[in-house]
């Protein structure tokens, strides 16, 4: 199945780039170059996942990724940030902004080939889910595995790949608790030691914060101190 990517980088050399490393590897590519120009394109064009650069002139690529989070048809396309903008609390900032993965420049054309299909790969456009389960349920928390929905008594909210990721690992291991270390090992597949944990801290807020009423004072994501993290159910 070819999928559409679009990449959104105001350097015309390095778009170019990636455009023709993404077509040998068999996607359709739509460029852009202007920051506000990518979000109309992913507004019209529903790509199934976007390579964004962070800094361009007028709209940044944050900016542009809020406006997707926020935008309820494009909310789950997956979002990888491509970006010269390599220190830990820049990372933090693309993850707290909703995007999927991030890769810094100069990088690899195989790594990138290899982080856009496994992105893909986590979006199962195909229709394809894991194993034979496509709703699990932890009290009053509702997944749904197709359509990345997750359902309390009070919301339903739609979740980025890598926050269903997150959720769904946590919910089939319902009230036991994971450190950081373990969340980004056995949910994401980083090397022992490799992970950042305050990535996983940044993850687990965004999740919070759609679906507590009150994340400061989580119900279902609640961290157990020196721990780690675990879900609850709420109300028994």
């Amino acid at each position: 199945m070819r999928h559409l990517i679009l990449v959104v980088d105001d350097d015309v050399n390095v778009a170019e780039t990636i455009e023709r490393s993404l077509q040998s590897a068999g996607h359709d590519v739509l460029v852009a170059h202007r920051g506000a120009d990518g979000l109309e394109y992913a507004r019209r064009r529903n790509p199934d996942l976007v390579v964004l650069d962070i800094m361009m002139p007028g709209m940044t690529g944050i900016q542009v990724c809020r406006h997707m989070r926020a935008n309820p048809e494009i909310a789950a396309t997956p979002i990888l940030f491509l970006t010269a903008k390599g220190e830990i609390g820049d990372k933090i900032e693309g993850f707290e902004a909703g995007a999927d993965d991030y890769l810094t420049k100069p990088f690899d054309l195989r790594e990138l080939v290899l982080r856009v299909r496994a992105l893909l790969r986590r979006t199962h456009r195909d229709g394809e889910i894991d194993g034979d389960v496509d709703r699990i349920e932890v009290g009053e928390l509702v997944l749904d595995c197709r359509t990345f929905e997750i359902h309390t008594p009070a919301i339903k909210v739609l979740l980025t790949p890598v926050e269903f990721e997150l959720v769904n690992f946590l919910m089939s291991n319902p009230r036991k608790v994971f450190s950081a270390d373990q969340l980004l090992q056995d949910v994401w597949g980083y090397p022992p030691g490799t992970g950042m944990p305050d990535l996983v801290r940044v993850h687990i807020k965004n999740v919070r914060d759609k679906i507590e009423a009150d994340s400061r004072h989580p119900v279902y994501v609640r961290n157990v101190l020196r721990r780690g993290y675990m879900i609850d159910g709420g109300a028994a």
